[in-house]
């Protein structure tokens, strides 16, 4: 994962590049970015949406993807930018805390490196405790 933090959000170029690089990194997303792709990111450009914001936005969606129970049927590959557009509405109206950014990168690496079953939070009410 290639971190933003180094990267004006002013420059549309750059901006476009950064986000398009971050998606294109992660796992189940295509090897190249679409031209919907592309516009999308200018979107999210010039609705003045942060960089921190469309990589936590980018890593946590893909984390809910990949952390799921073992029992269920995995998830189609994801095909456009804009499959992360509800994520992005979600951390604009919640902003994540701080610190967050770093545990989603560690998170995901985590679960990159070392694929196997997903393991499944045990509810508060199990009699598995």
């Amino acid at each position: 994962m290639t971190p933003v933090s180094s990267i004006p959000d002013s420059d549309p170029a750059l901006y476009v590049a950064a986000v398009l690089t971050l998606y294109v990194d992660l796992p189940d997303t295509p090897l190249r970015a679409s031209v919907p792709d592309q516009r999308q990111a200018r979107a999210w450009f010039d609705r003045g949406v942060p960089l921190e914001v469309v990589e936590t936005a980018l890593l946590l969606a893909c984390l809910r993807r990949t952390v799921r129970p073992a029992d269920v049927p995995p998830l189609p590959r994801i095909r456009s930018l804009a499959y992360f557009q509800p994520v992005i509405e979600e951390l604009r109206e919640h902003p994540a805390p701080g610190g967050y950014l770093q545990y989603l990168r560690l998170k995901l690496r985590g679960v990159v490196e070392n694929p196997g079953p997903a393991k499944a939070q045990k509810s508060t009410y199990s009699d598995d405790r």
